[in-house]
């Protein structure tokens, strides 16, 4: 039996990391620093939860963090070098997770096609960069 473990879901805390990561890339470049709670506001992420996703996105390398009264966290690079595969790998690992066996008549068919689908949804999400999520403003979103 074939396991695809993330083709149909995607995690509450990939859809948080993107839209966190949405609104610091709105003020990357500005030389302020997103602090926790702007970010919890802006985007409707609990707080706590929030603390847990922007240190796995920097123990990821996607973001920075500076400590103290000045502190907050910063994109690690532009946005338009952060992918939604990046995030989703991130935080969630492999976008798609074969586990099964492959014997049998079809076996070896199945897991080339699975193959195949992993690299498409792979090559989809790295077409995707943060600098793309950006909302303006006035509430207008950039179109890809």
């Amino acid at each position: 039996m074939v396991y695809i473990s993330s083709l149909v879901k995607i995690s509450v805390k990939v859809d948080y990391a993107c839209r966190v990561l949405a609104e610091m890339a709105r003020i990357h470049g500005t030389g302020d620093l997103a602090q926790i709670d702007h970010l919890s506001k802006a985007e409707a992420v609990p707080a706590n939860f929030l603390a847990q996703i922007l240190g796995e996105l920097r123990n990821g390398g996607l973001i920075i963090s500076k400590r103290g009264i000045q502190g907050g966290y910063a994109l690690a690079r532009p946005a338009d070098q952060i992918s939604l595969y990046d995030i989703m790998k991130v935080i969630d690992g492999e976008l798609i997770e074969f586990s099964g066996n492959y014997q049998g008549r079809s076996g070896s068919r199945m897991k080339e096609i699975w193959g195949d689908v992993r690299t498409t949804l792979d090559e989809k999400a790295k077409s995707y960069t943060l600098d793309t999520f950006v909302v303006k403003e006035n509430g207008e979103m950039y179109h890809i």
